[in-house]
């Protein structure tokens, strides 16, 4: 039977996909919340060891980024589905780590598994739906996508909080880590089907010369002027993601605000993030994929500097969801933006080279950000660093993006 693309005929796959998306978010949720709390509650780490508190941002940016550039290549050669699976499976060991590490060290070597989980199933989930829908709704299935991990990212953040405040941070991770992926797990070996077939009638007689990694790399990292354009700002809007990730619970404890309350402000930005890409992904099918990228990178530096000159609640709400729809708006445009300017053959791996840019910049941010605060002796530098580095980014998009090839549309 020949494959047939678009998101009706493949509902129930394009739904599962959704789902797997959904999951790997809620793994990562959970650790935004929790993991500065248990930090200090559990190893010691002072709210103001900035440094300490980075390392796992900093671990989970290098080890997804790596992961990510491979992850094209390992689908190309044994199929999305197992690359998806062998993803949760290095999952398996990230809540008993958690249950049983006597140091901060073991809750570095989770976030590598978890990076690896990261870097693997959310990219082999979002090739799927990419494999089994048309050309031209690659803004809509961007939009979906995003939505359902960060609704997840948001959600999980939230529950993992209840959790944890009624069973501890450790034994609370790990019933809400093991349900997640026993879960996912599960469904990926049982119902997710392999979609490399779909990908190779997108490419149908169009002769594409084989590129190897290496040359791929050179090509969609530096070698396309608006490859380059919409990888630097991949990496510099994770600066945005990672003093959330960091620093925003931090802050609002050290303004007052319970677990539960930083965790639910926290989730403001994810879900208004999350929920706002249902719009902006298939809008960016109809208008300017540049404008709204700009806009959003300008939006996020905005309402990240107004949320560390503020100090109450509800303008914290206020600044969380503009940079929820600030991220609505720049993220799953600038990932169908590079799908727009990829030979379907290829698709994946240039996506693959543009996913390992954009979450180095959890390394590179979560890096300049602890820096920052250690060296200041506060949060104040890294709100600024956020800023300026998010307008400075949109500007060079502005200035260096140009309209993608005429028959990749």
């Amino acid at each position: 039977m020949t494959p047939i693309h678009g998101i009706r005929p493949n509902l129930a796959q394009f739904t599962l996909h959704l789902l797997q998306v959904f999951l790997v978010g809620g793994l990562v949720g959970m650790t935004r919340t929790v993991l500065p709390e248990l930090a200090e509650s559990d190893f010691g780490l002072a709210a103001t060891s900035f440094m300490a508190l980075a390392t796992f941002v900093v671990v989970f940016g290098v080890v997804k980024a790596l992961l990510n550039l491979v992850a094209g290549g390992l689908s190309d050669r044994w199929g999305r589905r197992r690359v998806l699976i062998a993803g949760w499976v290095s999952a398996l060991p990230i809540p008993f780590l958690i249950l049983y590490g006597p140091s901060w060290g073991w809750i570095i070597l989770a976030t590598v598994f978890l990076g690896i989980n990261q870097g693997l199933s959310w990219s082999m989930a979002l090739n799927s739906k990419l494999d089994l829908t048309h050309a031209r709704q690659r803004g809509l299935v961007n939009g979906f996508n995003e939505f359902a991990g960060y609704g997840g990212v948001a959600i999980a953040g939230m529950l993992s909080a209840m959790v944890v405040h009624t069973y501890g941070a450790r034994i609370g991770l790990f019933y809400f880590a093991t349900t997640l992926i026993v879960l996912a797990l599960i469904i990926a070996l049982v119902v997710v089907k392999e979609t490399r077939p779909w990908a190779l009638l997108h490419q149908g007689s169009t002769p594409i010369k084989p590129i190897g990694l290496r040359a791929l790399f050179g090509y969609a990292s530096w070698g396309n002027r608006s490859l380059f354009a919409l990888n630097q700002a991949g990496l510099v809007e994770k600066f945005t993601d990672s003093i959330v990730w960091l620093f925003f619970p931090v802050y609002f404890m050290a303004h007052g605000m319970s677990l539960v309350v930083s965790g639910s402000l926290v989730a403001v930005y994810g879900v208004v993030w999350g929920a706002g890409q249902l719009v902006t992904g298939p809008l960016s099918d109809r208008i300017s994929r540049k404008l709204m990228m700009v806009a959003g990178m300008w939006l996020c530096g905005a309402g990240v500097l107004a949320v560390g000159l503020s100090t109450t609640a509800w303008l914290w709400v206020i600044e969380l969801s503009a940079i929820g729809v600030g991220m609505a708006l720049l993220y799953p445009t600038l990932g169908a933006s590079v799908a727009d300017r990829a030979e379907p053959a290829q698709r994946a791996g240039i996506l693959g080279v543009y996913r390992f840019w954009r979450d180095l910049g959890y390394a590179v941010g979560g890096l300049g950000l602890g820096l920052a605060a250690q060296w200041s002796g506060g949060l104040s530098l890294p709100f600024w660093l956020v800023a300026v580095s998010m307008f400075l980014s949109g500007l060079y998009l502005w200035i260096r993006l140009t309209p993608p090839p005429t028959h990749l549309s």
